[in-house]
């Protein structure tokens, strides 16, 4: 069955992991002839580990890449020869298929691969020694000695390399002494392509390692348009509103099907986080009726379920500071300037002083690290609707509209949103 992994940005928030499960959902519900699988691209937080805890719901699985693989490749066998078989017993399979490698085993132990290559060197020695062929070995005595086989994680392109170098037709597929099949030249004429599902993003820079290499089929997302070319055209949902899982939603309503338990839970999650409870500037009509319509599903009161959800935050005294400042960190081109801007939430900002200094220090870190002309951090309290900026030193910092708390660090009464309130501020501030 043909695969489709559904993949949120890096540096996963609740929207791109939350909407990859339940698009992953609906996908498999109303095209069972392929099989969708959810995935991202980064690790979670604790605070997310928590919540989905919380949720009794497992979150999509960790993909470090989407480069192909061996596993994408690899070649099974319905034969199976023993070590110790005579070799003519290997005749009526040659006369079936014609393999250029068959799985030698000794009794359940994969033994080797037989090439034919080991047949033809057999006989003319043979040949060339007696003048004929007056005895059958076993298929063991034949058999040059076995290379080192690749394992179904190795990256494509490697597994192609070793077997060039090799005077073999093929190498065994092994993990941890268990065999799982064999490649030959033929299995690397032309790389594969992985399907690929782009959820919440649509730059390459966001998504995952190795999106260069696959085949994207749909974009799902909410930001502003900059998307990876494709080869063929493709079906993209690309709409105004405050959160991915908003669109998956309306997805499942076009189809007349009702989200089961864990599905509104994930979707109402995505919802919540990415519109701070409905309260950032970003939200629009469309997803406060979605939020009440699946708060409904589920039988919770609105409110109460997102302020459940981030109790579960972690103070960020209590977070690695590195970690933290890029946990929700974008970066931006203007004026031939490279600018960053990350976002954390928390459900307070009377700990600012127990953590200025070390965020940053990060900050710069962070900025040095990724070769930016400016980094800033907004941190937002969810409760109160009030943000303070954390910014390294820039000319163009005098030009925000905030007021100075500390070196380094402005209020932002009533901000919330990077994209809608404090992006459109910073790029002012660039072109003052």
């Amino acid at each position: 069955m043909e695969k489709i992994y559904i993949i949120g940005h890096r540096n996963p928030d609740f929207d791109s992991v939350c909407s990859a499960y339940a698009y992953a959902k609906l996908k498999n519900r109303v095209d069972p002839s392929k099989e969708y699988i959810a995935a991202r691209c980064g690790h979670l937080p604790e605070s997310m580990k928590k919540v989905f805890a919380g949720l009794g719901i497992e979150p999509p699985v960790y993909m470090r890449d989407i480069y192909p693989k061996v596993r994408d490749i690899y070649l099974t066998s319905e034969v199976r020869i023993d070590a110790d078989a005579p070799l003519n017993s290997v005749a009526a399979s040659y006369k079936i298929t014609n393999p250029s490698v068959i799985p030698v085993f000794e009794g359940e132990r994969f033994y080797g691969l037989l090439s034919v290559d080991d047949i033809t060197s057999w006989a003319m020695n043979e040949i060339m020694k007696k003048g004929s062929i007056t005895e059958i070995p076993k298929v063991r005595d034949i058999m040059r000695e076995e290379e080192e086989p690749v394992t179904p994680s190795e990256l494509f392109e490697e597994a192609k390399r070793k077997l060039s170098s090799s005077v073999k037709r093929g190498l065994a597929v092994m993990e941890k002494d268990e065999f799982f099949g064999f490649v030959t030249r033929r299995c690397f004429l032309k790389a594969p392509k992985n399907n690929v599902i782009l959820m919440d993003h649509n730059e390459a820079k966001q998504s995952i390692n190795g999106i260069e290499t696959a085949n994207i089929v749909e974009i799902i997302d909410h930001h502003r348009l900059d998307a990876i070319k494709t080869e063929l055209p493709i079906f993209i949902d690309a709409e105004p509103l405050g959160s991915t899982c908003t669109i998956v939603y309306r997805k499942y309503v076009l189809e007349g099907i009702v989200p089961n338990s864990d599905e509104a839970k994930m979707l109402l999650t995505g919802i919540v986080s990415d519109t701070l409870i409905l309260r950032s500037p970003t939200t629009t009509p469309v997803d406060i009726d979605s939020a009440n319509e699946l708060a409904k599903l589920i039988g919770v009161e609105l409110n109460e379920f997102g302020l459940k959800m981030f109790s579960y935050m972690e103070g960020l005294k209590n977070r690695v500071p590195k970690e933290a400042v890029e946990s929700d960190f974008k970066t931006y081109k203007e004026k031939n300037l490279k600018i960053g801007i990350g976002q954390c939430e928390c459900t307070t900002l009377k700990d600012l002083e127990d953590y200025r200094e070390e965020y940053l220090l990060a900050l710069e870190d962070v900025r040095k690290h990724q070769e930016l002309d400016w980094a800033v951090l907004m941190i937002t309290d969810v409760i109160k609707e009030h943000s303070v900026l954390f910014t390294t030193d820039f000319r163009a910092v005098r030009h925000l509209p905030y007021s100075p708390v500390s070196e380094k660090v402005y209020d932002m009464p009533g901000v919330m949103s990077r994209k809608k309130q404090l992006l459109p501020e910073i790029l002012h501030a660039v072109e003052e």
